[in-house]
């Protein structure tokens, strides 16, 4: 049983890791990435559909996004979603594709970015740090002895520790990636 414990507390947290990666790729470094526009909604039909089953994103070259819709009619709704998304992106519409030119990050963007990745770091901690009050909670109804009890808290305790160097590591890549020009 506590075994089972310690293996469920531990997949939570790598899903929150997974999470947490998916968060990160959003933040882009100055280079075009198709990543960046995974959280951009379009309005299609009036349904609000993810830009990425709307269209083919590609990178014809180092620092530009080229967009190929599957319906020409979705041109202005995903130049439109890419504004409105506030990325720091201008599309430019030539009436079959989008084009964007992912400008380089000017020091003050440099920061901004840096500090939305620690808030995202933070946000991976947290949800960390309640996965192991759930699974001490969850351990505490088990009925256990005291020792074995304080032995899980220990396993559990550990594995937050791991978890949270791996998101201090990543973040401190992540920052590293941001600052370099």
């Amino acid at each position: 049983m506590q075994e089972d414990l310690i293996k469920e507390t531990k997949e939570k947290m790598e899903k929150s890791m997974e999470n947490l990666n998916k968060r990160m790729s959003t933040v882009r470094a100055g280079r075009a990435n198709p990543s960046s526009l995974d959280g951009v909604m379009c309005e299609y039909y009036g349904v609000m559909t993810p830009l990425k089953q709307l269209s083919i994103i590609s990178v014809p070259e180092g620092n530009q996004l080229l967009i190929k819709p599957f319906d020409k009619s979705a041109l202005g709704a995903i130049e439109k979603a890419i504004i409105a998304a506030n990325l720091g992106y201008n599309p430019s519409n030539d009436g079959e594709t989008i084009r964007i030119i992912v400008p380089a990050l000017t020091e003050e963007r440099r920061k901004e970015l840096i500090k939305q990745v620690k808030g995202i770091c933070e946000d991976g901690k947290v949800a960390v740090r309640n996965i192991r009050h759930d699974a001490i909670g969850d351990a505490k109804d088990l009925e256990l002895s005291e020792d074995e009890l304080k032995g899980v808290e220990n396993r559990i305790q550990e594995l937050v520790n791991t978890y949270n160097k791996k998101i201090d590591e990543y973040l401190k890549q992540k920052e590293q990636e941001l600052l370099t020009v």
